[in-house]
């Protein structure tokens, strides 16, 4: 079974950004993607469509969105869908969101709310413990992949694997 997500767009709204006991964080935000409209070969016009996602990052990443995203910003990411349930004046309600395993900054320095004139975009951060990533332009390519969650306790690790 295979549950993988791509998505391309914009940021809705600047993440909100929490940390527990544990020193872990989660980052919550929308994000929007646009189907372009066009014209159908008898004439009929189909306007563009917006969809709206709940997106969550943790671990490593949850510094990324912190220190880099903000409303507007345009972003590639790679996860999962999660749909998770809860009561609300007695009455279920389901909510879809999704996982971010991946993410890429996209689009030029000056087209990122984040980053300031005093603020260089190919500032490195280590969300995962281990090798150093910029956030990626479209005029500067770094040639790194991105920002990735690192260790995930939903994927198996190594050792367990049947093979």
């Amino acid at each position: 079974m295979i549950n993988k997500v791509i998505l391309v767009g914009n940021v809705g709204k600047d993440p909100d950004v929490r940390y527990f006991d544990n020193n872990e964080g989660v980052a919550n935000f929308p994000l929007a993607t646009t189907e372009p409209g066009f014209t159908t070969r008898d004439g009929r016009q189909i306007p563009e469509r917006t969809e709206w996602h709940n997106i969550t990052v943790r671990r490593g990443l949850v510094k990324v969105a912190e220190s880099y995203i903000r409303k507007g910003t345009q972003l590639y990411i790679e996860g999962r869908l999660r749909t998770r349930s809860y009561e609300q004046d007695g009455v279920t309600k389901y909510i879809t969101e999704v996982i971010a395993d991946t993410l890429k900054l996209l689009g030029k320095k000056s087209d990122n709310p984040a980053v300031g004139d005093n603020q260089s975009a190919a500032q490195t951060a280590s969300p995962s413990g281990g090798n150093n990533f910029a956030p990626q332009s479209q005029n500067e390519p770094t040639g790194n992949e991105g920002f990735s969650a690192g260790d995930n306790e939903d994927t198996p690790q190594e050792d367990d694997l049947p093979f």
